[in-house]
């Protein structure tokens, strides 16, 4: 299939498009200070912050959540319909499945597939603070 030279050219433009703009005057900042509590189901010894999602102008396919876990604090072990990504920023975090187990350590991430079983619980006895990002449970930014 041929490319017109002057889509290649578009394509690898550096130059900003009308749609990027418009998207750009779109960027959302959220103070830390702003960020909303939220509790998770069949979790405990956490406390959890939203810092992006669920608001106008914010992410449409998925949130952003903030979790601070004290020693001995965790989830599971249960699944969701849709998978998850957690990122440790500071701590550890043992991750159980299937028999297996991992320890996080600080930026260390797992992805948990949609329908995997899991287990967290931090066993340091220091808290462990993470990022999770996790899609809309209909696929997008609820109106």
């Amino acid at each position: 299939m041929a490319v017109s030279s002057a889509l290649l050219q578009s394509r690898i433009s550096n130059k900003p498009t009308a749609s990027k703009l418009a998207k750009a005057s779109r960027v959302l900042i959220k103070r830390f200070k702003e960020a909303s509590t939220y509790d998770a189901p069949n979790h405990w010894g956490v406390s959890g912050l939203r810092l992006q999602g669920f608001e106008e102008g914010g992410p449409e396919n998925q949130w952003i959540g903030f979790s601070q876990f004290l020693p001995g604090g965790g989830a599971g072990p249960d699944s969701t319909p849709f998978e998850k990504v957690y990122v440790v920023l500071e701590g550890e975090m043992t991750v159980e499945w299937d028999g297996k187990t991992a320890v996080l350590g600080a930026m260390d991430s797992c992805t948990v597939p949609a329908g995997q079983e899991r287990r967290i619980e931090n066993k340091s006895n220091h808290v462990c603070k993470m990022l999770v990002v996790i899609p809309y449970p209909e696929g997008g930014r609820p109106k």
